[in-house]
């Protein structure tokens, strides 16, 4: 009984290690956020094209900002000043990894627009993580 659960503690301590140390493909992860499909798990959140909009030049330093304020937060593949960015957020405890995913592109009326999508990459639920980070990146673009 003692052998069983020494290997259970073993197999509960190397996938806690694989999750912080699994590497991310931005092949994988980089995603255009327009055209994504919404993953296939609950634990996601997005800002549609057209809900976010600014004068041309305006978004990339509002969203800057706004994601410089979040904790645990590395850039994973592109550059936000070219328009397209994917990070990788931790969670603070157990540092799953959720990847938030930015593209900025011009409208037809001469104004720029976000689309966003936050997802995470292990388990079924995320207790409202990704909704709540979209909520406080919306919040921070639009001044409420």
């Amino acid at each position: 009984m003692f052998s069983l659960l020494v290997a259970l503690g073993i197999l509960m301590a190397g996938i806690l290690l694989w999750v912080r140390v699994a590497p991310s493909d931005p092949a994988v992860w980089h995603v255009d956020p327009v055209t994504a499909p919404d993953p296939a798990k609950p634990n996601w959140a997005r800002i549609p094209p057209g809900a976010i909009m600014g004068p041309p030049g305006t978004l990339a330093p509002r969203l800057a900002a706004a994601l410089g304020a979040e904790p645990r937060l590395t850039l994973l593949a592109g550059r936000l000043e070219d328009g397209h960015a994917t990070y990788v957020q931790r969670s603070r405890l157990m540092g799953y990894p959720d990847y938030i995913t930015v593209r900025i592109l011009p409208d037809a009326a001469g104004q720029e627009t976000l689309a966003l999508l936050s997802r995470s990459r292990f388990g079924q639920g995320d207790m409202g993580v990704n909704a709540a980070r979209v909520a406080r990146l919306r919040a921070a673009l639009t001044g409420g």
